[in-house]
């Protein structure tokens, strides 16, 4: 057998039949369902007396229109009639069909590539799929999950398959430690900011290095999620007891033998040593600091000790629209806004982390500052270890969980002009509300600026507070 590479054992192992040189029919072990993406596909079912092939491979979540605001769980109401039509229908079609939903007062509702991973849902060696792009995600764990529109929806939940064109093959290598004060945030920002927003166009994405073999489980998770920032169609890391340890600790269906059994798989799913890959890229962690976004794309990128590029001149739009000039830079330019949450940055490692920024100083005078979990257990256990206290002793809004900020899809949105750091994953026009202006930066990055009122440098900040 010919040497393959993780991404293409993936698709052979669940190929069904070969379509022809592009395509393949492609199984799918898990599909995941939020309110937005689902409600055409439920239609077009009804419309051809289909029926759901295998609702128990289904799972639905309400998380982009959710109102975020700190009201008690079970206690939220989605007042805008458009989205609370959306949930309802959602809410009809799993009960017609008996599919698990995460409803918006479900205790364990959340952002779907959140709520996934921590029940164990996600497992090395799937295929996920989910109307939602970030479903990259998933990758982190060794499956291969990507976003599907609404057509391909229904033909999930019609036949548990995909018509699928396959994907080419990239290779992302990143060797040393990354420095301090920096981040997986940081490190993804710049690989963006250096292949270009369409350079992982056409390719499925593996990250391998050092680097990437120290990061937790959840940080694995943040840079796959943002793979598809630059283009990728997939993301994957090869499955190794990092990945073991996390499935092993949430996936509570499976016992020491189901799990030793799963365990020597899993094992199996690496590239092989001479498979092939298109495109190779190589990186430096040495290289990493602490990374902002300048513009309208997550490429545009700069160090926050650094200046806009004079190229961006070539780019009147996005500096027009951010109200900033080319050499300019973004150290201590004002903010009213800030975000942490998202699937990018919602989970229990984010908030610990901006959490210990946080401790003990006060966010800056006409700043509104928000903490968005990414799920109803990321919610609990940071109120558990108190990583809540410390946001609401520090002038945070301590908010339910959701989607939030990330997208203007729910009322918590800028208003025109707003400048926003922001721990999400796109800084698009009018991503977080029209004419509002985003800055994408790590939780520890989007803390520091929460307490100076301005883009600040974390490890500047650090260094203060070591010495007070």
């Amino acid at each position: 057998m010919p040497t393959r590479t993780l991404y293409q054992k993936l698709v052979d192992s669940h190929t069904v039949s070969r379509l022809d040189e592009q395509h393949v029919l492609l199984y799918v072990d898990l599909h995941i369902m939020n309110e937005y993406t689902s409600p055409q596909a439920f239609a077009g079912l009804r419309a051809q007396g289909r029926t759901v092939l295998r609702p128990r491979q289904q799972l639905a979540v309400v998380s982009h229109i959710i109102p975020t605001h700190p009201v008690q769980v079970g206690q939220r109401v989605i007042f805008d009639p458009p989205s609370a039509l959306q949930a309802t229908n959602l809410k009809k079609n799993c009960t017609e069909y008996g599919i698990k939903l995460l409803d918006t007062n479900d205790a364990e509702q959340g952002i779907e590539h959140i709520i996934a991973p921590e029940h164990g849902w996600v497992r090395p060696g799937m295929v996920v799929l989910c109307g939602d792009s970030h479903t990259t995600t998933y990758g982190a764990l060794g499956a291969l999950g990507f976003g599907i529109g609404t057509s391909e929806v229904e033909h999930i939940l019609a036949t548990q398959t995909l018509v699928y064109r396959l994907a080419d093959n990239m290779r992302i290598r990143v060797d040393g430690e990354l420095p301090v004060g920096t981040s997986v945030k940081d490190l993804v920002l710049l690989i963006i900011s250096r292949i270009g927003a369409q350079g992982a166009r056409g390719y499925a994405v593996e990250f391998c290095g050092s680097t990437i073999a120290a990061l937790s489980a959840e940080a694995r998770m943040t840079l796959c999620n943002m793979a598809v920032e630059a283009g990728a169609r997939a993301a994957l890391i090869r499955p190794d007891a990092t990945s073991f340890a996390y499935i092993k600790a949430h996936a509570t269906d499976l016992d020491e033998v189901a799990y030793a059994q799963a365990q020597q798989d899993w094992q199996t799913l690496y590239s092989d040593e001479d498979a092939a890959f298109e495109v190779e890229h190589q990186f430096d962690a040495h290289e990493v600091a602490p990374y902002v976004t300048w513009g309208t794309s997550p490429d545009q990128a700069i160090p926050v000790n650094g200046h806009i590029p004079d190229t961006a001149q070539n780019d009147n739009k996005a500096l027009h629209y951010m109200g900033l000039s080319a050499g300019a830079s973004l150290l201590g330019l004002p903010i009213e806004r800030v975000f942490i949450g998202s699937c990018t940055n919602g989970r229990i490692e984010d908030l610990r982390i901006a959490a210990g920024i946080i401790a003990g100083q006060h966010v800056a005078d006409g700043v509104r500052a928000m903490v968005v979990p990414g799920s109803g257990a990321v919610r609990r256990q940071a109120e558990q270890e108190g990583l809540a206290d410390i946001f609401i002793a520090a002038g945070f809004e301590w908010r339910q969980p959701g989607c939030s900020m990330c997208l203007a899809m729910n009322d918590d949105v800028l208003t025109p002009g707003e400048r926003c750091a922001s721990t999400t994953n796109r800084n698009f026009e009018g991503r977080q509300g029209r004419e509002g202006r985003t800055h994408l930066m790590s939780p520890a990055m989007a803390a520091a600026a929460a307490i100076r009122g301005c883009i600040s440098d974390v490890r500047e900040l650090a260094k203060e507070q070591a010495h007070v």
